[in-house]
């Protein structure tokens, strides 16, 4: 009998929960939020975190107390489960019940709050909106723009978070933002942006949801100018998606150790990836690319020609500079035209607030920049630089005049040298001009035009060499090198938000590039007891480019998840080249123009709250002078595996249409012109490229890896082939067209945040070229180089700035002739000429030096920077580093010169600006 009562409480107990079973099944219709279906995996995120996102993603309505559930962790996998049974799950083993009504609103709260609806500290929405209209979502979206608080500059790559969610955003390139699926009015925004202090920025109920503009505080205790920008937005206010990115604001550039003046081209130098082997050159060695298969774009416009003073300083003026991308590669469907990489700055706007006036004085050039604040929709910004016959600059000249080389011949060589006494001048000068207005709180106008200009002088005098003099001969040479070339460009363009969701950046832009060099030899050799040999040699090049753009670019925010980018393009080119020997020899005079047009479109889709990030793309150009279609696929992918570690990878195919020529000439060094391509003697030339990369970051250390390979496809050179008789002599000139490959791996280690910052890279690398002019296999190609390593660190204590940069690079490679012979023409002057060895088979001595800087900085009563004195100290330890060798035929008797890069060269600048 004593089972009996347990026997009936059991079947009490079942019969129960039969009809709590009947009653929901039969009696209750099964609720609405049972098919919805949940499968994802939290791991230690808090539960304010989750029910964000599950609000986000499954559309669930889900009111809770903020400063509870963020502070309670989670940890569940979910896989198919409903979504009412998913929160219950969540509220297990806290002080946390739930409640669904009618209107499948889901309220969580701790159980010692009596009512949720009377009392509801913070709710995924709002039910009134900021300006007090009742909202029927229980989502808002944020929208707005984020600018300089000091100058009233709008800031682009500003990211934009939910603070303790994964939501976030990055500012567009005008500054504008939208952040959809803000789950209350009462949450807190977190702003970052590199160089600005990071700010907190609490939501209210009367805040204008559709103009919720956000003002940043320049920080003065970072470096503002150069930071290696990753692939992860809530760092390092850059775009998740990309790859290859390297982001930088050149507010205090003068940090770096420079031979010249602060400069945004040399500083990227010192990233990975990016050869600083060049000395000579501002241009970009990316990945095994040259200069030329970088694209520049200043506000719009193409910049041809990046160097000035023989690549000692860019032609970018820091001062009229806002901020620089740089896209090593895998770079958007947007962009088009170039083989390596994509440079794109992006001009001051000027302030709207204060009139500035400020200025450079170095012992190499004078700058001078003005800011003008018309009206509060009208800035004006004005920057204008030359270089001046200062100490310094003649201390670099006299670098040039002193090399001394060796000489080898036909027979074999032999001892002494020979004295090339340069007499070298030049100067160079640039302007820029930029007008933002402002007519609309939805448009804005700009207007920007930029000039520079340089004149080269490196004219030099041949003295008798030892070995000759003993021999009795006399040397009488001179040689005659001015080089002039210019740019000029100009843009206007018309921003414009249509609606919060979709933008439109339209351009219409100008460029032009001109050079021109002469370089003639003139002289003659006496021996003792015999005639004097007269003999005169020149080249005359003129190189003339001019491109007029049209485009219109769209982005288009379609949900927090999916950003679409549209756009099309058109460009007319006309170029001219021509190159004569002597003036009279007319070997080359091509002149084409042609119609470059088309468009693109690129799908940008995150997943996984913001873990993973895949953007496809195409781009698909028309071009006049081949009469062919041309598509460039485009895909990149970026996982976030944790939230330190994330994974990137991007392939593309890219066509270049305007391309710079290198003329091949071991006698006179190369040198480089532009041609357009045709269908017969310049292709169209390629390039594909496959990138991975894998990278640890904290707020303050990042550690990265990236591996690439390149291929290339219809590369062209020109090169000088002849052959020759007593009589005449038969040239036979031509371009050739070849192929090659560049892959590499790079190594990053930086600190990025406290007194001390900087960074340590690696690269490894190879490019080879293959012309069947030279041979049937591959040979380095001449900006070859196999190893780089490189070493940043910088010093910040009170005023003071310390920096010390080092440079290690492998010797590059270059073809060194073989022997001589001269020919007697009918006129009865002599030309001589030269064989050369293989192509590239030798290298030059490894390249390596130290620079250092020291900044004092002045202050105004508000603590605001105004100018510096700094001193820069360029290759402390005076290595003489090789540039390229000379070769001069005298008697038969092939004279090599070594062409030396700057030795110790100190220069004092001192920068002040009223604001």
């Amino acid at each position: 009998m004593k089972f009996i009562p347990v026997f009936l409480f059991a079947f009490l107990l079942e019969a129960n929960a039969n009809a709590q079973i009947f009653k929901k099944h039969i009696i209750e219709p099964p609720s609405p939020l049972d098919s919805i279906k949940i499968s994802e995996n939290f791991v230690g995120e808090y539960l304010d975190s989750v029910y964000n996102f599950l609000s986000y993603r499954y559309g669930l309505k889900i009111i809770y107390d903020t400063s509870y559930c963020s502070t309670i962790p989670f940890y569940y996998w979910f896989l198919e489960t409903s979504a009412s049974r998913a929160i219950e799950i969540t509220t297990r083993e806290t002080d946390l019940s739930y409640q669904i009504d009618s209107t499948l609103t889901i309220y969580v709260k701790a159980k010692h709050f009596h009512n949720i609806r009377r009392k509801r500290p913070v709710s995924l929405a709002s039910k009134t909106d900021q300006v007090g209209e009742k909202d029927p979502k229980i989502n808002f979206s944020l929208s707005g723009h984020a600018f300089d608080d000091s100058t009233n500059e709008t800031l682009s790559g500003v990211y934009i978070s939910i603070k303790n969610t994964s939501l976030g955003t990055t500012t567009n390139a005008d500054g504008s933002y939208i952040l959809m699926n803000v789950p209350s009015d009462t949450v807190t925004l977190l702003v970052s942006y590199m160089g600005y202090v990071q700010n907190e920025v609490p939501l209210n109920s009367k805040i204008n949801r559709h103009e919720f503009n956000i003002g940043l505080q320049p920080d003065p205790h970072m470096l503002k100018e150069a930071i290696v920008i990753g692939n992860r937005a809530d760092i390092m206010n850059m775009s998740a998606n990309t790859i290859s990115t390297i982001k930088l604001t050149p507010s205090k550039l003068a940090e770096i150790p420079n031979v010249g003046e602060k400069d945004v081209m040399r500083t990227f130098q010192l990233m990975p990836g990016i050869s600083a082997a060049n000395e000579s050159s501002s241009g970009l060695y990316v990945r095994g690319g040259t200069p030329d298969q970088n694209l520049v774009l200043y506000d719009g416009f193409t910049v041809y020609q990046v160097d000035h003073l023989y690549g000692f300083f860019s032609a970018f003026n820091a001062n009229a500079v806002k901020e620089v991308d740089l896209y090593k590669g895998g770079f958007s469907a947007k962009y088009g035209g170039r083989l390596s990489s994509i440079t794109d700055i992006s001009g001051k706007e000027g302030s709207t607030k204060q009139f500035n006036l400020g200025g450079d004085l170095s012992l190499l050039s004078a700058n001078l920049f003005t800011e003008i604040p018309v009206t509060e929709n009208l800035s004006v910004v004005a920057a204008a630089r030359r270089s001046w016959n200062g100490p310094i600059y003649n201390w670099i000249f006299n670098s040039f005049n002193h090399n001394t080389g060796s000489q080898s011949s036909n027979s074999g060589g032999r001892p002494g040298g020979a004295n090339n006494v340069v007499k070298a001048k030049s100067y160079f000068y640039d302007i820029n001009t930029r007008v933002t207005f402002k007519p609309t709180k939805k448009d804005v106008f700009t207007y920007s035009f930029f000039n520079g200009s340089d004149d080269l002088n490196n004219s030099f005098k041949i003295e008798t060499p030892s070995f000759l003099a003993n021999m009795g001969i006399s040397l009488n040479f001179g040689t005659t090198d001015v080089t002039t070339y210019s740019n000029t460009g100009m843009s206007t363009i018309w921003q414009r938000e249509w609606t919060k969701k979709l933008r439109s950046n339209t351009s219409l832009s100008y460029s032009n590039f001109e050079s021109d060099r002469k370089r003639l030899t003139t002289g003659s050799v006496s021996r003792s007891g015999s005639d004097t040999t007269s003999s005169e040699t020149g080249i005359f090049e003129h190189n003339n480019l001019k491109d007029v753009s049209l485009r219109s670019d769209y982005d288009w925010d379609i949900a927090q998840w999916n950003h679409i980018s549209f756009g099309i393009f058109a460009t007319q080119y006309d170029i001219n080249y021509t190159y004569s020997h002597s003036d009279t020899d007319l070997l080359v005079d091509n002149h084409h123009n042609s119609l470059l047009a088309g468009g693109y479109l690129q799908d940008q889709f995150i997943f996984f709250r913001n873990k993973l990030t895949i953007t496809p793309g195409a781009r698909l150009s028309y071009f006049e002078a081949t009469q062919q279609q041309y598509i460039e696929p485009r895909l990149a992918l970026n996982y976030n595996i944790t939230k330190h570690i994330s994974f990137k990878s991007a392939y593309g195919k890219f066509y270049q249409f305007a391309n710079r020529i290198t003329r091949d000439d071991i006698s006179v060094g190369s040198s480089q012109f532009w041609v357009l391509s045709d269908k017969s003697t310049v292709p169209v030339s390629s390039s594909i490229h496959y990138i991975a990369g894998l990278s640890y970051e904290t707020p303050n250390f990042l550690f990265g890896v990236e591996g690439y390979y390149k291929l290339l496809s219809d590369i062209s050179l020109y090169t000088e082939k002849s052959s020759a008789t007593t009589s005449s002599i038969n040239y036979n000139q031509d371009f050739y067209v070849g192929k090659g490959y560049s892959k590499g791996i790079e190594f990053t280690a930086q600190k990025k945040m406290g007194k001390f910052t900087g960074w340590v890279s690696y690269t490894l690398a190879k490019t080879m070229y293959q012309f069947d002019v030279y041979s049937a296999g591959y040979f380095p190609a001449d900006q070859d180089v196999r190893n780089e390593f490189k070493i940043v660190s910088m010093y910040k204590m009170h005023h003071w700035d310390f920096a010390i940069t080092w440079i290690y690079a492998s010797g590059r490679p270059y073809t060194a002739p073989g022997g001589s012979y001269s020919v007697k023409l009918l006129d009865g002057t002599t030309e001589n000429y030269v064989t050369v060895t293989s192509k590239n088979t030798l290298r030059l001595p490894d390249y390596h030096r130290m620079d250092v800087a020291v900044n004092y900085h002045f202050y105004n009563e508000a603590k605001k920077d105004i100018g510096y004195i700094g001193l820069s100290l360029f290759n402390v330890y005076a290595r003489e580093n090789v540039w390229y060798k000379q070769y001069t035929v005298v008697d038969n008797y092939v004279v090599s010169t070594n062409v030396n890069y700057l030795g110790f060269t100190p220069n004092l600048t001192l920068s002040l600006k009223i604001r």
